[in-house]
């Protein structure tokens, strides 16, 4: 079988209007992901909708319409491949589809394009700008680019689009990046300048092209050095095979033949043999997406939510832990004694906030508050947690595939954050 290329993950953020759904579009496009008569039905369909326009949108709506459905997407869709990498994007249509995509791990970021409207230099920094800049910076991506959109609209002035730069400069130094390492590629998605294709419109620009720039971007490394740590998705049982669950190694390997333990279920047994993609494989390591057989462990003693690792090392069952989080939406305030369900891996559980211990400032991370009375929407804060019943969380300083959260309430996403302290339960 020929080598395939690495996969790389990245996700496209920034203002609702910036233009992402265009810009991927193109980038598909361009790259040779998506047919050209297809887009040209789509920009029939947005004509006659008098939304001439938007047909590259229309791809990644089509998309967004077809995973609410719980479709299987045709892959090509969401997938391009450069000269290194296949690339699969991470659209990131709202904050709390994001936050949840990039939490369930289904889509660790391995680094995001930011998109911009070149116009923003005159009307200032739109809010979810920063929020999603916030949130990659909580989520741990450190691979950035810049892009900075509709320069066809400011007649591809080299003037608006430093003006531009310089303003998101400005915010980057403030959440810790350097904006110095950063690419800032000026693009016209619509129009295709830059994003595949080099621009004859902009000749004062020397640097590479957005896909030049994603194909510069480092490959996620493989956490193999790290304990095991596999999520259970889900367990079947197999007849004449036996005990079969399934799930993505996040750290590790895991080699057929090895004694591992289920937490916080607490049980242990043998792996007997390991498949992916319906071929048997000796071992596997973070990111495969696999299912195994074991011995000594029947499917009613676990359950998706728990974790498997090896016995001389086994994940870690909080009895409670100390996390900072960001609270992105909450109708009221959030105080001691509130108990929403928290999503981290594949595991929802219901946990208490015991104490808010420090507010933060979001933008540096100091404190500019000890042990405040209430959190409300926008604030940042550590605070320390005790799940209502067992769960696996982890240090995301040890293991940060398995140290960050979502807290979902009233149907939404409240907060974000990650362990940076855990008390193990006494066994």
């Amino acid at each position: 079988m020929a080598k395939k290329k690495p996969v790389l993950n990245v996700a496209f953020i920034g203002h609702v209007d910036a233009g992402k759904s265009t810009t991927v579009g193109r980038l598909l496009l361009d790259s040779g992901a998506i047919d050209p008569q297809e887009l040209e039905r789509l920009r029939r369909e947005a004509e006659e909708k008098g939304k001439a326009g938007f047909e590259f949108a229309y791809i990644m709506d089509k998309l967004k319409e077809e995973r609410e459905r719980g479709v299987t997407i045709d892959v090509a869709h969401k997938k391009f491949e450069t000269k290194n990498y296949e690339v699969t994007i991470v659209d990131c249509p709202g904050h709390r589809d994001f936050i949840k995509n990039m939490i369930t791990g289904a889509s660790q970021a391995d680094a995001a394009i930011l998109v911009v409207d070149v116009n923003d230099a005159k009307t200032g920094i739109q809010p979810q700008t920063k929020e999603h800049l916030f949130l990659a910076r909580t989520l741990g991506i450190s691979q950035l680019a810049v892009a900075i959109n509709k320069m066809d609209t400011v007649n591809y002035s080299e003037e608006e689009y430093k003006k531009c730069k310089e303003m998101i400069s400005q915010l980057l130094r403030i959440l810790g990046y350097n904006p110095d390492a950063i690419h800032f590629v000026p693009i016209a998605a619509y129009h295709g300048d830059n994003v595949v294709k080099r621009s004859d419109k902009m000749p004062w620009y020397k640097g590479p092209t957005l896909v030049e720039v994603i194909d510069s971007f480092k490959p996620p490394e493989k956490p193999i050095d790290k304990p095991l740590r596999l999520p259970i998705q889900d367990v079947y049982s197999i007849t004449g095979v036996g005990t079969v669950p399934v799930g993505r190694v996040e750290t590790g390997v895991m080699r057929v033949g090895d004694k591992i333990v289920f937490e916080p279920a607490g049980v242990s047994g043998e792996v007997k043999s390991i498949e992916m993609h319906h071929e048997p494989i000796e071992q596997a390591e973070p990111g495969d997406n696999i299912g195994f057989n074991v011995r000594g462990v029947s499917k009613k003693d676990i359950k998706r939510g728990d974790v498997v690792g090896h016995p001389d090392n086994p994940p870690t069952v909080a009895s409670e832990f100390t996390a900072q989080i960001i609270v992105l939406q909450h109708p009221t305030v959030i105080t001691a004694g509130y108990t929403p369900v928290f999503h981290a891996h594949t595991a929802q559980v219901a946990c208490t906030f015991a104490e808010l211990l420090k507010k933060l400032d979001p933008r540096t991370g100091e404190v500019i508050e000890e042990n405040p009375d209430y959190l409300k929407t926008g604030d940042a804060a550590i605070v320390k947690i005790v799940p209502t019943k067992p769960m696996v969380i982890e240090n995301v300083r040890e293991i940060p595939q398995l140290g960050r959260f979502a807290i979902r309430d009233m149907g939404m996403t409240v907060a974000a954050g990650m362990c940076i302290d855990v008390k193990p339960k006494n066994k």
